[in-house]
């Protein structure tokens, strides 16, 4: 009989392409054997009648970053992991922010040191690209992507981060040599200026104008705009937080052709409209995110979309600003400009929980698409697969083993985030992680906290599959081609 350290017991086993039930001996922090099996196991965890899954991977998320007014992101590592890993995800991925005349690297090192000694899962870094000078592009940005920050974001709105098409054109051609997978956040911000400008001339200040200052349009151009230049430069992109049925139709569109186009969603855009924005009094700015949640008909062809694979990650996009407080939303107090209303939504924690209650027990996806959405697809779209985001012998012992047969209403008060609300109070959940293991070690145990303070390891990730090197002096050819 051979010995291991964890033996999880009867649970069915749930893959992005397989659905059994087994036994799974874990030794060393790794995937041990899966099967029928018979092992002294120092610690044996009976999963009868449960979902296994890989531990979740949030591939977007934020935690103590910079901002460019008075508001403070309410999580840091400490917090924000310990949020993450109650609500089933045991890797996080959050954002290493470059300051416009600063640099990236120097980032990446500041980003080290808040994460140091905090994280009780593990983690990897996004990089935040706002200002991609010659000494950024031929050096940092480069050295970096081999030395294991694979991927970064680059946005096209909001004024301390956009970059212009030309520069965006200059990174996608960095990313194509280097093979790292570029994130675009795609709004048109021009239109966005003249539309808020516009609004606020008009006294039009309330939270609800936020989702009128970005209209689907704005999102359905940039998206456009975005797969063209990866079209033109011949990079995968990866478009995030995919709001509308119209961005949608242009990355289906897209990936119809053959372009390496992926897609991600959030909770945010199944589970909320614009209509919540017009919520009484200032309560509408909880709910202020770019872009904006639509209309229910948006909802119900992003949850299509996620049937039929047109994305291929769901994120939390996990930007944790305090409600009450002139460091969170109310940073002009309770008649703050919606323009002025810090942008973002928590929900670290209740990502996989809103998912699996809605998406597998409401019968609109099976259990294999929820593991490819939320832990297979961002690990081998980040560079982390097959360590993170499966059941497999060899890979981490990653599991989260779940409590599917006790209804309960959501509350801010059940949650571990330092956000003083959550923008989901009320809906009824019919999931949650019973048991968290991380690689091996029991974390999350029947609601209590067992790990310490410090445990999780920072991943250095490999080059994604979707985005591995080209040829480098093919680029110019190719376009050639195209014209002649």
């Amino acid at each position: 009989m051979v010995n291991c350290d964890l033996l999880v017991k009867n649970g069915n086993i749930a893959t992005s392409s397989e659905f059994y039930k087994a036994d799974i001996a874990v030794k060393n922090g790794k995937i041990f054997q899966i099967g029928d099996i018979d092992c002294n196991a120092s610690k044996t965890i009976d999963a009868e009648g449960n979902y296994v899954t890989p531990g979740g991977v949030d591939g977007h998320c934020h935690l103590d970053q910079p901002t460019d007014d008075n508001s403070v992101f309410a999580d840091g590592f400490k917090s924000g992991s310990i949020s993450a890993a109650f609500g089933g995800t045991t890797t996080i991925i959050p954002f290493a922010l470059q300051i416009k005349g600063g640099s990236i690297r120097a980032a990446v090192d500041e980003y080290h040191e808040k994460a140091q000694g905090k994280s009780i899962v593990d983690y990897a870094f996004h990089m935040i690209l706002t200002d991609p000078s010659e000494t950024v592009l031929n050096k940092e940005l480069p050295d970096l992507i081999s030395n294991g920050y694979t991927h970064f974001k680059i946005y096209m709105t909001y004024e301390a981060l956009k970059l212009n098409d030309l520069e965006i054109l200059k990174v996608l051609s960095i990313a194509r040599n280097e093979g790292a997978m570029v994130m675009i956040h795609a709004e048109n911000d021009d239109c966005i200026t003249w539309l808020t400008e516009l609004l606020l001339e008009s006294g039009k200040i309330a939270p609800k104008y936020h989702a009128v200052s970005r209209p689907i349009i704005m999102e359905d151009e940039a998206t456009h705009s975005a797969i063209s230049m990866s079209e033109l430069i011949d990079v995968p992109i990866l478009i995030v937080h995919v709001s509308s049925e119209r961005a949608m139709i242009q990355i289906q569109n897209a990936q119809s052709r053959g372009l390496n186009i992926y897609a991600e969603t959030c909770p945010q855009y199944l589970f909320l409209t614009a209509n919540d924005l017009e919520s009484e009094g200032f309560e509408g700015a909880k709910y202020i995110c770019s872009p904006p949640p639509r209309t229910s008909k948006d909802q119900e062809k992003i949850w299509l979309g996620i049937k039929t694979g047109v994305f291929q990650v769901f994120s939390s996009d996990h930007a944790p600003f305090r409600f009450g407080g002139n460091q969170g939303k109310q940073v002009e107090g309770s008649q703050t400009r919606f323009s002025n209303v810090p942008n973002g939504i928590p929900g670290i924690e209740t990502r996989l929980p809103l998912l699996m209650s809605e998406g597998v027990l409401g019968e609109r996806i099976d259990i294999q698409k929820f593991v490819s959405l939320t832990s297979t697809g961002p690990a081998k779209i980040y560079g982390l697969y097959p360590r993170k985001g499966t059941i497999a012998p060899g890979s981490d012992a990653d599991l989260v083993i779940w409590d599917t047969e006790n209804k309960f209403t959501l509350s801010n008060s059940l949650l571990h985030h330092n956000v003083d609300y959550t923008p989901y109070e009320g809906l009824e959940l019919k999931a949650w992680p019973k048991s968290v293991i991380s690689r091996g070690e029991l974390i999350i145990h029947n609601g209590d906290l067992r790990a310490k303070l410090g445990r999780g390891i920072f991943l250095k990730s490999d080059l994604p599959m979707q985005a591995r090197t080209f040829e480098k002096s093919s680029l110019l050819d190719r376009i050639e081609k195209k014209v002649f």
